[in-house]
């Protein structure tokens, strides 16, 4: 099986800077695990929404427009929802998996990127008090 993207997150991707639409493109290149983009660009009034919902933390998130327009973060999900009776907004796993592809994506596209299951970048998810296991960023 190949896979590849549809068109609702090929459509998302057009709203995403272009150092991180090549990461992305690289990481599911690699053909080691299913994803779809979920979101990229979000407009205020959907970020004021997932603050006070406690989904996200910022209220200037890098998913809103750049000076160019185009967001600078995307969340990504494992593709297929559900493996073996588990749901994948509960897998951990699958998600760290998806952290590693991105980084390794991410190197070779010489584009540092921040990922939301470890804010700080230790390698210790644990010693995050809120993770955003789909999320990940330009870092600057």
């Amino acid at each position: 099986m190949t896979y590849r993207f549809s068109q609702a997150s090929e459509e998302r991707l057009k709203h995403l800077v272009p150092d991180m639409v090549r990461v992305v493109r690289r990481a599911l290149s690699f053909q080691v695990m299913d994803f779809t983009v979920l979101e990229t660009l979000r407009d205020e009034e959907r970020q004021k929404m997932l603050v006070a919902a406690g989904s996200s933390q910022k209220a200037d998130s890098l998913h809103l427009a750049n000076g160019d327009g185009l967001a600078e973060a995307v969340d990504l999900l494992p593709y297929p929802y559900n493996v073996n009776g588990v749901d994948v907004w509960q897998d951990k796993q699958r998600f760290a998996v998806l952290a590693g592809i991105m980084f390794a994506a991410a190197a070779l596209e010489n584009v540092p990127i921040r990922w939301g299951g470890d804010w700080d970048g230790d390698g210790n998810n644990a010693d995050s008090k809120f993770h955003d296991m789909p999320h990940f960023e330009c870092r600057r």
